[in-house]
């Protein structure tokens, strides 16, 4: 799976269709929040949720960024990680 890179998400299309996504708007200069994390129902249970966890974190973090959790998603990951 192929993921694209916005300012305010990553996400994964194929033949015009939104397979999966992660936004995280700016609050401020220094804090996003994760507001969504979506997996189309063809791919859920395969870790792709997780996956976009880990490739949010990973440029978030290498931005210097604060995270703030807003998804239900991704509070839950945060707990077991």
């Amino acid at each position: 799976m192929n993921f694209q890179y916005e300012v305010d998400r990553i996400f994964s299309m194929e033949n015009g269709k939104l397979l999966a996504e992660i936004n995280f708007p700016h609050r401020d200069e220094k804090r996003v929040n994760i507001t969504h994390v979506f997996v189309d129902e063809s791919l859920r249970g395969k870790g792709v949720a997780s996956h976009l966890m880990e490739l949010a974190y990973s440029y978030l973090k290498g931005r210097g960024l604060l995270i703030i959790a807003k998804c239900p998603y991704a509070i839950e990951w945060f707990k077991k990680h």
